[in-house]
Parts: structure tokens; sequence; C-alpha cells
């Protein structure tokens, strides 16, 4: 009974991964407006992309959104970090590792996009070693011990196949009320290119 509670417990949904900008200052956060536009008008994404919203007014605040059906994505500027944020918003099916695998998938397929659009080449690069995992659903994932009891196993199995065992750090982020949230950070940066390659072999 306890064995089959736990594992019900870590069947988390709506994954958010955050990985961060190496020089956020080299950035213009408003060139994302018309790059997110040609995402929607060529799909470039799996997700069902929908329209973009600008918040680049708003202080440590969501930066531009791309929002789509199934997930927005982000120059986000919470915490006054800037970084692609990857917000999976519909269910998806499978173990947690399988829901872990494609959020950062996806964040780094965003990654790797945005680095090549004119607006951003050489000017945009993020490190893939450097990046939050959070899990929006405060009912399901309260930021609490007894969340990051369970569901650490299951994020350090994960960064083990990703980075490699002890090449990494993992530490539980922010205050109880909240959201979910854990950093990683490795022991030296990671291009989102190499880690998608490397992804896309195994």
């Amino acid at each position: 009974m306890t064995t089959q509670m736990a594992h019900q417990e870590v069947q988390v949904q709506h994954l958010n991964v955050k990985i961060f900008a190496q020089d956020p200052a080299a950035v213009d956060l408003g060139a994302a407006i018309p790059v997110f536009h040609r995402w929607i008008q060529d799909g470039v994404c799996e997700e069902l992309l929908i329209d973009v919203a600008d918040y680049r007014h708003v202080p440590a605040g969501p930066g531009v959104l791309l929002v789509g059906h199934e997930a927005n994505y982000s120059l986000d500027q919470s915490f006054r970090k800037l970084g692609l944020l990857y917000n999976r918003k519909a269910p998806r099916d499978g173990s947690t590792q399988d829901k872990l695998l494609d959020a950062f998938y996806s964040a780094l397929e965003a990654c790797r996009r945005l680095e090549q659009e004119p607006e951003f080449r050489g000017k945009l690069v993020f490190d893939a070693g450097d990046c939050e995992v959070m899990v929006n659903d405060r009912l399901l994932a309260p930021n609490t011990d007894s969340t990051w009891q369970t569901l650490q196993p299951e994020l350090a199995r994960f960064c083990d196949g990703l980075y490699g065992r002890g090449g990494y750090t993992l530490g539980r982020l922010g205050e109880p009320r909240e959201r979910f949230r854990v950093g990683i950070r490795t022991t030296k940066p990671v291009e989102a290119r190499v880690l998608l390659e490397e992804l896309d072999g195994t």
C-alpha cells in the first residue's frame, strides 16, 4: 500500500523547465516578438502555438511569452534571471522520467532554435547545465519537505542519465508558498545544442 501510494505521488503533471542564458545583458527581449510570430506561422513546435504576449514592462516577469495550447514558451525574467522557460500545461501520459525527458527536450529544442535565429545569433547563448525544474501544481506537488523527499530520487535519476553521476548539484529552491522548484547546476557549462544531440542519439 505504501509503495503504491509513493508511486502515485510522483506521477507529476504540468512540468516547467527553465534553461538560463549565459549573458542576459546582450539580449534584446523585443527581438523575440517577431521570432515567436514566425514560429506560429511556420508551426515549428509540436504544440499548437496561438499568440505572442509582451510582458517586458513587468519587473522580473514573464518577459516575452509564446502562448500555446499544450504548452507555453517564453524568454522569462522571473527572479531576475533570463532564461527560456517551457511551461507544459496539458497533461501527458507516461512515467515521471518520460515527462521530464519530454519537457527537457522541448526546452532544449527551443533554446537551440532561438540561438540560431538571425535576431539572436551570437548574442543569445544558453547553458543547459544551469537550469530549474518546477511543478506548476501546488495541490499535486506543494513546495514541502515531503514533496522534495518524494521527487528528489526521480530528479537525481534523470540528471544522472542527462549529465552523468556526480556531474551536477541538485537543490530545492524557494519558500513553501511558492511552486515546487529545483535548481540544477553542472560542474561546467553545457551547450544546449550538444545536449540535444546526445538525447537524439539515445
